[in-house]
């Protein structure tokens, strides 16, 4: 049978809400723990799942995709009610969403979509990655109020729908801008080590005084090339202008600190709707929208970033 036809026959077989939920397995395959927001995400799900009475199954990629497929295969194997996925690209997911399908486990997608019969999994809880984008790039055409700027982008890993969409969201908000210009772009793969390294070619291609701004599409790559840019001897924040995503602790305090610019956040709590909808699912056959979006916000100096960012760490960020 497949996921689609199995709908019906769950719904009636599963039976009352409370007894079933009580003993709900659910398999999470995390892409790693790349960056401060990857970490409270895990976090964030691991105490929906506690609080819950869930007991969760949790395997670390480390950003490999072929060990999120064979986590996928495990969990399908141990026969949990249903996976939780954040896909570390956006190809090659049909065969193991298949036999997950063919298994009538129900597959949730976590912050990131994928390029895949749509039937395959039961939503995608995610915020709109392109608005994120579009979101930094209408801020810096604000800020730049006509000026000239040269941009650097610090892209996120090669493939991920992040990547994808906040480079294209960026370049929608700027687009009409001739005063500017993005002049190098180039993958720091969500780290703060890669976003560092990166940087430094930057700095070393383009000069700093050529530079005006950087687009980091996370911010845990930012705060790495806020480290280059101070080791070059400039000023991160006034010489070079920087907008990123995701709104960590870190980078609330870079904005405190004056050496960062802005920030958009992206709740770390998907698994919040996504057992909501997986749970719904799994008691009564209840579909749940197709994409469940999550809030998006923007910060800058403008805000009281050292009060959010003891306000996150408290939380567990």
């Amino acid at each position: 049978m497949t996921f689609k036809t199995t709908l019906l026959a769950s719904a009636i077989a599963i039976g009352p809400v409370a007894a079933f939920a009580a003993d709900m397995t659910i398999g999470f395959s995390q892409i790693g723990s790349e960056s401060g927001w990857r970490a409270a995400e895990t976090t964030v799900t691991k105490q929906e799942a506690e609080k819950r009475g869930i007991d969760l199954k949790f395997a670390d990629a480390q950003q490999k995709q072929e060990n999120q497929i064979k986590a996928i295969r495990s969990f399908i194997a141990q026969g949990v009610d249903g996976i939780l996925v954040a896909p570390v690209v956006a190809t090659g997911w049909d065969e193991v969403l298949e036999e997950a399908a063919d298994a009538e486990i129900p597959v949730v997608l976590l912050d990131r979509t994928i390029d895949a019969d749509e039937s395959l999994y039961l939503t995608a809880v995610t915020s709109d990655l392109v608005h994120e984008g579009r979101v930094a790039g209408e801020w810096l055409v604000n800020e730049m109020n006509g000026a000239d700027c040269r941009i650097v982008e610090l892209q996120g890993t090669t493939g991920s729908s992040p990547a994808i969409d906040r480079k294209n969201g960026f370049e929608q908000g700027i687009a009409g801008h001739g005063n500017l210009e993005i002049v190098r772009s180039q993958t720091g793969d969500f780290t703060r080590a890669q976003g560092k390294v990166v940087m430094e070619s930057f700095l070393k291609a383009e000069g700093g005084e050529n530079i005006c701004a950087l687009y980091a599409h996370n911010d845990d790559m930012a705060v790495g090339a806020i480290q280059a840019i101070k080791e070059a001897g400039l000023k991160p924040g006034e010489d070079i202008k920087i907008v990123a995503i995701d709104a960590v602790p870190d980078a609330h305090k870079a904005i405190a600190a004056g050496e960062m610019n802005a920030t958009i956040e992206l709740t770390p709590n998907m698994a919040g709707p996504a057992l909501d909808a997986l749970e719904a699912y799994l008691a009564s056959g209840a579909m749940p929208a197709k994409w469940i979006q999550t809030e998006s916000k923007l910060f800058t100096s403008a805000d009281d970033n050292e009060a959010i960012f003891n306000m996150k760490k408290d939380l567990g960020y």
